[in-house]
């Protein structure tokens, strides 16, 4: 039923704007995807073979191992290579592990371990399709290259097994190099060009050799039990593999010890990483160890020589006092102050001490001076405790030796050299300020000293001159063997410390292969988001297509935007005729305009007066011909004397359908040409006539607008019941507006997923407007789901009537429709 009119009026006061459709209609998007299921099930098919594929063939595997040790006290007390100032200075709470990670992360540390290693040889083994990073020790053999000889690098050379200890030499067909790499001053050459060497087969211990490369094979003792038939080798530049060592190390520190540290390297090949982890921590402890022991040999080395001299003067010193004795007669003072003289006695002893501990600080100074810190001594000798100056000889240590590399390579007034020039001079700098700061030390403690000795011996010049002379040497004796002693002491800490010395580093847990999983990638979330991806790709270009589809698909929608009356819907015509009515009047189509025909009196008084109803629609092809032809014939056919009225003159139809000649039409009437009754032709219905458009005119809209039309339509209601006129799209001329003025009742065409949403703005704007009068809507060429009913009371399905349900599609048809439906083209 169609709502009253007075229940729209009531809507219009509703804040929705009229004419308005919804930018997104989710019934219809919901619709396009139950019917398009099968490209979501084919999508994500896809996406599980895709995953799989990759996950499989394609997917590089990142493993990680641990290794955690503990670290001793003073271990930044050292001079190792590699300890940073910055990581020194200020650190207290943790400060020897902080060093420690310093070093583990250092590039120094990570240089020797590539070098001594040769962990810029890269294994692995290829198949068919993935290549598979191995651990060098997998590996049935080790590549040793010649460092004298220059190297291609990411230079891929595969080795293939041909039994025994022989294996094939395969090189790449391209990519050549003339830019090759020396290993032993780590820069590039470029030499002149060659000929690509042609493969060899070589045995273990035999020498490759090619104008890009040079290498032997060296055979694995305990290779890995799996059997490859291929090694891929490639060779790295040292600071590429440095770099990229550095960029898959971490270190963390025990949350409740901190004094433990946790190592973790991540890598393709698990047994490489835990590997590379015991060897790089072993050689770590070992490295620590000889730095270790050789800043305490060279420390006792240095109180041997200075006992040895010290020794002399002890002597000379006990000679003297000795002469005393024997020619003065004095073995002892009579009534000396002994109190006086065992502090004058304790004073000199801190003396010698403080003399002592600026020799030392000389030592260094001149180790600094003369760049040889290779010789350092122990800076506990000289009474060092500072972080600050220990982290500043290591660090010149460090770049000492860098720029001996660097000046294998660079000029002296290059730029790299000029830098590592400037960071040695700021290091030496600090390490000068220190020991500056520490000669005022001592020196101002020297002067306190000898100014209380000086007050001291106040006290004893009372005494005779031979008994002071005999207190004099008697005061160097004493200075001299504490000196002596000190120094002994300090011998006998050294020679302890060497005889017990031992890596201030423990391993608690070793790196092991535990059969870890890898941690990346996440093949499950990238499955996931492989399907997701593909599922949403047709949810994606469904979305789209909804959103650009502007035609109407939806009759709730169409009625809740327009607000104008619904008169019916039309189903889908299954036939090549368009007189439906006529030609299958037991049709479900033909029954729908019979209940057009029935809600037609809700828009006209039913006074028994003759009644004019126009067709129009938005443009053409929206079926508004085939509703006038039906409509006028179930009229006609319910008894009413009809006529169907041609007024579309610029694009003439209905003379085909009912097989009437068009020669003569309304657009002869119009200009004066014939008589009415000239046009009025009959039809098989014996109450239906219709009145052609006749040929087109050059000016139709004056010919519909004018008097002589008007007037031909005053007639016609005197001689017929319902006057059917099918006037041209209102979308495309005004001459519809003009003639609904004369109309009783406007029919206004919708053709299901055809008409655009925004050609029914103007003719919503002016029903509502009241610029047009007694209009309704009648829904064309829908056709409902078999899960959706709409409720309006019409026969949709084909199958409810017995002529539907005999009807076939004729196969081109049934093509048709089965390709729109494949394609989602609905």
């Amino acid at each position: 039923m169609i709502p009253a009119k007075e229940n729209l009026k009531s809507s219009n006061s509703g804040t929705e704007e009229i004419g308005a459709f919804a930018f997104f209609d989710f019934e219809h998007f919901l619709s396009r995807i139950l019917r398009n299921w099968y490209w979501f099930v084919l999508m994500a098919l896809l996406g599980y073979a895709i995953s799989w594929v990759y996950s499989k063939y394609y997917a590089q595997r990142i493993y990680a191992s641990n290794l955690s040790l503990s670290i001793s006290n003073n271990t930044a007390s050292y001079f190792t290579p590699n300890q940073s100032i910055n990581f020194i200075w200020g650190q207290n709470s943790n400060q020897d592990g902080v060093y420690l990670k310093k070093m583990l992360l250092s590039r120094s540390h990570n240089e020797y371990l590539v070098k001594k290693l040769g962990l810029y040889v890269n294994y692995a083994t290829t198949g068919l399709i993935k290549q598979t990073y191995l651990d060098r020790y997998d590996s049935p053999v080790f590549v040793e290259i010649d460092p004298a000889h220059l190297q291609q690098v990411n230079y891929p050379i595969k080795l293939v097994p041909k039994g025994g200890d022989r294996y094939e030499v395969i090189l790449p067909k391209e990519d050549s190099s003339t830019s090759l790499y020396s290993y032993e001053s780590e820069s590039f050459s470029t030499i002149p060009n060659y000929v690509r060497p042609e493969n060899q087969f070589i045995a273990v211990g035999q020498w490759f050799t090619s104008p890009n490369l040079r290498f032997k094979l060296v055979k694995n003792e305990n290779p890995s039990s799996i059997r490859f038939d291929n090694i891929i080798i490639t060779l790295s530049t040292v600071n590429e593999m440095v770099n990229n060592l550095i960029s898959t190390i971490s270190v963390d520190f025990d949350k409740e010890i901190n004094t433990i540290m946790i190592i973790t390297k991540k890598g393709y090949n698990l047994n490489g990483t835990v590997n590379f982890l015991n060897i790089s921590v072993d050689e770590l402890q070992k490295k620590r160890l000889i730095d270790r022991n050789t800043v305490d040999k060279n420390t006792e080395q240095y109180l041997i020589d200075n006992l040895r001299n010290i020794r002399k003067k002890l002597d000379s010193s006990g000679a003297i006092l000795n002469n005393l004795k024997i020619t003065e007669g004095l073995y002892n003072v009579k009534d000396r102050d002994e109190k006086t003289i065992q502090n004058i006695k304790t004073l000199e002893a801190k003396k010698a001490d403080l003399i002592t501990k600026i020799n030392s600080l000389n030592n260094i100074q001149n180790s600094l001076a003369s760049q040889n810190l290779d010789r350092m001594i122990s800076t506990n000798a000289a009474g060092v405790e500072d972080g600050l100056f220990t982290a500043t000889i290591s660090e010149l240590k460090a770049l000492y030796a860098k720029r001996r590399e660097l000046q294998l390579i660079y000029t002296p007034n290059s730029e790299p050299v000029r830098e590592i020039n400037r960071l040695i001079n700021e290091a030496r700098s600090s390490s000068h300020s220190s020991l500056r700061s520490y000669f005022t030390t001592y020196y101002n403690e020297i002067a306190r000293i000898d100014h209380e000795i000086a007050r001291s011996n106040i006290d004893l010049n009372s005494y005779p001159e031979k008994e002071r002379r005999y207190l004099d040497a008697e005061r160097s004796y004493n200075m001299i063997e504490a000196t002596y002693n000190s120094l002994l002491s300090k011998q006998n800490e050294t020679q302890i410390r060497v005889a017990t010395s031992k890596s201030d580093i423990t391993v608690i847990d070793p790196a092991k292969n535990l059969g870890q999983a890898p941690i990346a990638p996440d093949v499950q979330k990238t499955k996931y988001m492989i399907i997701g991806g593909l599922l949403l790709l047709p949810l994606l270009i469904l979305g789209i297509n909804v959103v650009i589809d502007n035609r109407i698909r939806n009759i709730k929608e169409l009625l809740k935007a327009t607000r104008i009356p619904l008169l019916g819907v039309i189903g889908k015509n299954p036939h090549e005729t368009n007189l439906t009515v006529l030609e299958q009047p037991r049709s479900s189509v033909a029954e729908a305009f019979r209940g057009v025909r029935a809600n037609l009196r809700f828009l006209h008084k039913e006074d028994g007066q003759s009644k004019i109803i126009l067709v129009t629609s938005s443009i053409g092809s929206e079926g508004k011909t085939y509703v006038s032809m039906n409509l006028a014939s179930v009229l006609a056919l319910s008894g009413k004397k009809t006529i169907l009225l041609g007024m579309d003159l610029r694009k003439p139809k209905i003379f085909g359908d009912f097989k009437i000649d068009n020669k003569y039409g309304i657009s002869n009437y119009l200009t004066g040409e014939v008589e009415v009754q000239q046009i009025i032709n009959q039809t098989r219905i014996p109450d239906l006539n219709v009145a052609t458009s006749g040929p087109i005119p050059p000016n139709p809209s004056e010919l519909l607008m004018g008097e002589r039309n008007v007037k031909f339509l005053q007639e016609l209601k005197n001689l017929y019941d319902f006057i059917i006129i099918d006037s041209p799209p209102v979308g495309l001329v005004a001459d519809p507006f003009e003639l609904m003025k004369y109309a009783d009742a406007s029919i206004y065409v919708v053709r299901h997923q055809y008409t655009e949403k925004h050609m029914l703005r103007m003719i919503t704007e002016k029903y509502h407007k009241h610029e047009v009068r007694n209009l309704g809507l009648v829904y064309n060429g829908f056709e409902a789901p078999n899960s959706y009913g709409y409720g309006y009371g019409y026969g949709y399905g084909y199958g409810y009537f017995e002529e539907d349900k005999n009807y076939r599609e004729p196969w081109l048809i049934k093509i048709r429709n089965r390709m729109r439906k494949i394609f989602g083209n609905n």
